[in-house]
């Protein structure tokens, strides 16, 4: 298990990590969320004590990473893919790490296997791609064969199979009861991957939950409909529900308007324009995504954002 208590990072005036509190027990994805600056990597890198906490703890298994007496077998992580010697193979990269935490050497094939390096791997690291980098960076993270696996946006440079390829990988380790941690801004795939969330924001946490509970409880029920009545319906509609145009309306031949319906189920909004005599060509209703939860939570907590992103 992963036990961060109280975590706190200052930065002089600054805390990047506040008062932070959760846990993350095996058999089970744990995605670690939050905007650009929310202090997921450096709460990482504390958990690994890459950088020391200003106050509070980290733990994985009831100890310091750094008390790990062979770290690589307690946990495998993977937070910079670049983190090789260019002039290295994969295989003398992994060979060195192996050799430092007592792991026998043919392990080092073993994992370049698992992540689908084995014909590459005496190539200089250098000339990988980011996609590759990331696999070397997983195979060691796998090396140690550890109980517990962090990850910080592995998704990175993959391309579709490879993202397929680590979504199955995560939810494996985690049927086989290791701990896992991941973060990514792929919203998509975190919904396909993690069972269970841990949601940050200006350091401070704003949600520890399921998925499903985690999507139920912050999303929008919304209703795409269609029709050549549009301010007629918006009339019916006031006071009950509320309608903006589809951003991502299309032209179907038919002088039909997209508008997408919040606060009324799709059966409340069918019923409302047969009374008032309205056509409807379409009434759809959108299922919540991960992603607009997310939006819709952390909007108060983004550091960082554009004036067109700031007006929406």
């Amino acid at each position: 298990m992963i036990d961060v208590h109280e975590l706190t990072k200052r930065y002089g005036d600054v805390r990047a990590v506040d008062r932070l509190t959760f846990a993350v027990p095996p058999g089970r994805v744990t995605g670690f969320l939050g905007p650009n600056g929310a202090g997921k990597s450096t709460t990482m890198r504390m958990i690994l004590g890459l950088d020391a906490a200003s106050s509070g703890t980290a733990r994985v298994n009831g100890r310091r990473y750094v008390a790990q007496p062979t770290p690589l077998r307690a946990v495998g992580a993977l937070l910079d893919p670049g983190a090789v010697l260019p002039s290295r193979t994969a295989y003398h990269h992994l060979l060195a790490l192996a050799a430092g935490n007592g792991i026998p050497g043919s392990r080092v094939e073993e994992v370049l296997a698992e992540v689908g390096l084995e014909r590459v791997g005496r190539r200089r690291a250098g000339s990988f791609s980011l996609g590759m980098r990331q696999r070397l960076g997983i195979a060691a993270a796998l090396l140690g064969d550890p109980p517990v696996l962090i990850f910080d946006e592995p998704l990175n440079g993959l391309d579709p199979e490879g993202i397929v390829w680590i979504r199955s990988l995560m939810r494996r380790m985690a049927a086989e009861g290791r701990t896992v941690l991941m973060s990514s801004h792929l919203m998509s795939e975190m919904e396909l991957t993690a069972d269970h969330l841990v949601v940050i924001g200006r350091g401070r946490l704003i949600a520890d939950t399921s998925m499903t509970a985690f999507i139920d409880a912050h999303s929008r029920r919304e209703v795409l409909v269609r029709t050549p009545q549009p301010e007629q319906l918006r009339r019916l509609l006031a006071g009950r529900g509320t309608a903006r145009p589809d951003d991502a309306d299309v032209i179907d031949g038919t002088d039909a308007v997209g508008l997408v319906v919040s606060d009324l189920t799709a059966a409340e909004i069918g019923a409302l324009a047969a009374q008032g005599g309205v056509t409807l060509h379409q009434l759809t209703p959108r299922q919540p995504s991960l992603e607009q939860a997310f939006m819709d939570l952390t909007r108060d907590s983004v550091e960082f954002r554009t004036d067109g992103e700031a007006a929406r």
